[in-house]
């Protein structure tokens, strides 16, 4: 069996290249309440971004549950992977991580 390049570019799965577009265009709402953007790229670097319309310390505390807890079902389901272990290990590398 050969082995076929892979174009740097191409993606891994396909549905990524999608859903990027889809995020992008989401972004520029003008309904929006608060956004949160995760990027890790191909050399491990990793960036994010994290706004909301309020600075109320209770709206906030909301805003981050329902997006946390939106990316933990949505990892938690298609890593075959428990709410509870993906919580603990997102706990341990939050500790290590900077803000910017």
């Amino acid at each position: 069996m050969r082995q076929r390049d892979v174009n740097p570019l191409e993606t891994m799965n396909p549905r990524f290249e999608e859903v990027k577009t889809e995020a992008s265009a989401a972004i520029t709402e003008a309904d929006l309440r608060s956004v949160y953007t995760g990027i890790i790229h191909e050399d491990g670097r990793h960036e994010y971004y994290f706004g909301n319309d309020t600075e109320e310390a209770a709206e906030l505390r909301e805003a981050a549950a329902i997006q946390l807890g939106m990316l933990l079902r949505v990892l938690a389901d298609r890593s075959d992977s428990s709410v509870d272990e993906l919580t603990d290990l997102a706990a341990e590398r939050a500790e290590g991580m900077e803000l910017r």
